[in-house]
């Protein structure tokens, strides 16, 4: 897991796990745990007066590690890994990824012998509910999506550059830093027929400050996957030869990324971003736009998967082209797998029949 990830789990426990403490500036206390306690690069220059402040105090009233023992320190924590620094909920993926961090900072604790068992294994805590499922309403159907990729190979300057880009989240499900890591050597682009896109991992901008290097993006490997995995996602005929016109039209630079932006580096967020705004607004209609329909490019994926399952491809094989747990597939578009349900029931509904003919015409009175 990232360190910035890490880091920002960290800074969001201690300034509610004791109940009687409580600082005067929350976000002077967090802004200087992240960056600075809690990352080893920042310690090469003093913290400011206003940070050391907050950190002498952390460091006179912080629990000792043992008191992790106490199952109702560590509910107090993971409580306060689902919320903001106002209180209020944090988004769901919020609290899953800094709970899933602080799970494993105690499974290391645990490794480095600070623990004898998992203090988490001791706390009965039941996260609060919450719904995960993807909206409909925010997915773009087939036909918006081809005007949008349309929209954005339209725009001037490099934006032409990213309608391939984008084409990769919606026919490979693929996410923003799979698509920026991508390389000529994973694409197998035939003349004709489908291709495949090879998949081996993903570029995160990590910051600078939180490297060894201090470069400001890491590779990371395929989620939930073994270092070095792959995954194979066929691709349409018709991507593929959007793909073979990209790499004809912009080239290949020597470290065979296939996507860059104009100095070279990595494809930006912010970048990507904008052009996508400019093709939305030129797209929708001006009752859509307000909406929440494509507001992200990651709706790309969405629609892809999503129209994975309602043209009938297993769930399975759903999930396993996206990269996902069959189980996160069925949390995440339970409200698509509806319309899969019904689909299903026509198909047995059909085999019903026709097995039912079948034993009219050979029965004995037939």
């Amino acid at each position: 897991m990232a360190r910035r990830t890490l880091a920002d789990a960290l800074a969001t426990i201690p300034p509610l796990v004791r109940r009687e403490a409580r600082y005067s500036e929350p976000r002077v206390l967090r802004r200087a745990l992240y960056s600075w306690a809690f990352n080893k690069r920042a310690w090469e220059s003093e913290p400011s007066a206003e940070w050391q402040h907050a950190l002498d105090w952390m460091q006179r009233r912080s629990l000792p590690v043992s008191e992790l023992l106490e199952p109702d320190v560590v509910r107090r924590a993971l409580d306060a890994l689902g919320r903001e620094i106002d209180g209020e909920f944090a988004a769901a993926k919020t609290a899953l990824r800094k709970r899933s961090a602080f799970r494993e900072v105690l499974g290391t604790a645990v490794d480095k012998g600070y623990f004898a068992e998992d203090p988490l294994a001791r706390a009965k805590w039941q996260a609060p509910w919450v719904s995960e499922e993807v909206d409909p309403a925010c997915v773009p159907n087939p036909t918006q999506v081809a005007r949008l990729l349309t929209a954005v190979g339209e725009q001037q300057g490099r934006s032409p550059h990213l309608e391939a880009f984008f084409g990769c989240m919606y026919y490979a499900a693929m996410r923003p830093a799979e698509v920026i890591h991508l390389q000529i050597s994973q694409c197998h682009l035939p003349k004709s027929g489908w291709g495949m896109l090879n998949l081996s991992g993903g570029v995160v901008t990590a910051g600078k400050e939180w490297t060894d290097d201090g470069a400001v993006h890491e590779v990371h490997f395929l989620k939930r996957r073994a270092v070095k995995a792959t995954r194979p996602v066929p691709i349409p005929p018709s991507f593929v030869h959007t793909l073979r016109k990209h790499v004809d039209r912009f080239g290949v630079p020597p470290d065979g990324r296939v996507f860059r932006n104009e100095a070279g580096g990595y494809v930006d967020a912010a970048a990507y971003g904008r052009t996508w705004e400019r093709a939305r607004k030129k797209v929708l209609t001006p009752n859509e736009q307000p909406t929440l329909l494509a507001k992200r490019p990651y709706a790309l994926r969405h629609a892809g998967i999503s129209f994975w399952l309602h043209s009938g491809v297993d769930p399975a094989e759903c999930a396993r082209r996206a990269g996902q747990s069959i189980q996160v597939l069925f949390q995440y578009y339970a409200k698509f797998l509806d319309g899969l349900q019904e689909h299903s029931n026509r198909l047995i509904e059909e085999s019903m029949q026709e097995w039912s003919r079948r034993s009219e015409d050979s029965s004995p009175n037939g």
